[in-house]
């Protein structure tokens, strides 16, 4: 099971349920890469563009690579009559970028998917001197908000989360990216938070990739097992999401005046 190409079956649902990102980590980033008219911006793997409108909304000359064709068709619905917009339905992996070049490349919960010493030296070849890559994730927890509620669902997952694939895709380090002639890598995080029912729950966990690939017996059991514990604490759980933003420059090259 190629996990990466899962999301393209549920367009719609991935659409409605995946995390969007703070305007304050947006804020940050477009100052820190002086995104805006005239600058060149390639967005790797967008989805259905959980992390594009605000990108797309400075009038950069906006790219976009998707692997999923129906993910594709969601972002050329969305986006496609905007002037700013380009998107390629292809494999960043395999994609021939030919001479172009980027002042800011950035994936949201993407670039772990492309094997490392690819996604690093692709990047950095396709960026201009002194450009940015960006690099976002969710990172979520609830048990702070309710660890009864967090006990109940741990109880659904110790006997029903049985998924017919394993996913592999852990060996993914942000933090490499200087061993890859990046510079000033850093880290910023911002803070927000998401309340689902008990429905909304449901509908979210089934966009998770190894949460798609449960088979039945077990599937019914732990999406409703899901369901029944969040309808016994209230028909509410509250996440604390903790939006995470890598940031990396490739370096300026040194010319002396002669």
């Amino acid at each position: 099971m190629e996990f990466r190409k899962i999301f393209d079956t549920i367009p719609e649902e991935f659409d409605k349920y995946r995390p969007r990102y703070s305007k304050e980590l947006f804020d940050s980033l477009i100052d820190y890469a002086k995104i805006g008219p005239g600058k060149s911006v390639l967005e790797i793997g967008p989805g259905t563009g959980q992390a594009t409108d605000p990108i797309l909304d400075t009038d950069c000359d906006y790219h976009a690579i998707e692997l999923g064709e129906h993910l594709y068709a969601k972002m050329h619905e969305k986006y496609g009559k905007r002037p700013n917009f380009n998107i390629v339905n292809d494999d960043f992996i395999t994609h021939d970028f030919g001479s172009e070049k980027y002042d800011m490349i950035y994936s949201a919960a993407t670039i772990q998917w492309i094997p490392e010493d690819i996604a690093f030296s692709k990047t950095y070849s396709l960026l201009k001197e002194g450009g940015t890559l960006a690099m976002m994730l969710v990172s979520s927890e609830y048990r702070s908000t309710n660890e009864a509620l967090c006990d109940d669902i741990q109880k659904v997952y110790d006997q029903y989360f049985k998924p017919e694939y394993e996913y592999q895709h852990r060996s993914f380090h942000y933090d490499n990216a200087p061993n890859y002639g990046y510079k000033n890598f850093e880290r910023r995080d911002f803070y927000g938070e998401r309340r689902f029912t008990a429905d909304e729950y449901v509908a979210f966990s089934k966009t998770h990739c190894d949460h798609l690939v449960i088979p039945e017996p077990y599937n019914t059991k732990f999406f409703d097992g899901l369901r029944n514990s969040v309808l016994a604490h209230g028909n509410c759980i509250i996440f604390k999401d903790t939006y995470v933003l890598y940031l990396a420059k490739k370096k300026k090259i040194r010319r002396d005046n002669l």
